[in-house]
C-alpha cells in the first residue's frame, strides 16, 4: 500500500513540473511609440492628449499635474519588460513627459 501511496504522489509532482507546459505571453497598459509621443505639442488639453495616447494607467490623486502610462509584456513566463512614460501638466495644459521606452514594443 505503501509502494502505490509513493507512486501515485511520485506522479502527481512530476505532473505539475511537467516541461512541456505552454506559457502564454502577457502583456498589459498602454502601448505607445515614439512616434505617438512626437506627436504630443506643449499647450494641448488632457482631453487631446488622451485622445493620441488613451487613457493613463494610473493617476495620482494628491497630485493632477502628472499621468502615469505604464507598458508591461512578459514572454512565456520570462522576465518581465516594462515602459514607463509620465505626462506632465501645467494648468490643465500639457507641459512636457519624461519616457523610459523599450528598445522594440513586442505587442503582437
Amino acid at each position: 500500500m505503501q509502494k502505490i501511496t509513493a507512486l501515485i504522489l511520485t506522479l502527481i509532482m512530476t505532473g505539475c513540473a511537467f516541461p512541456g507546459v505552454y506559457k502564454i505571453n502577457v502583456q498589459q497598459g498602454n502601448v505607445l511609440t515614439d512616434e505617438e509621443l512626437t506627436s504630443l505639442a506643449e499647450g494641448m488639453s488632457r482631453s487631446q492628449v488622451h485622445s493620441l495616447l488613451g487613457t493613463p494607467l494610473m493617476t495620482n490623486p494628491a497630485d493632477p499635474s502628472r499621468e502615469y502610462y505604464v507598458y508591461t509584456f512578459q514572454q512565456s513566463g520570462g522576465d518581465i519588460e516594462e515602459q514607463r512614460v509620465i505626462v506632465y501638466y501645467e494648468n490643465n495644459q500639457y507641459s512636457y513627459y519624461e519616457a523610459q521606452l523599450l528598445e522594440e514594443t513586442p505587442a503582437y
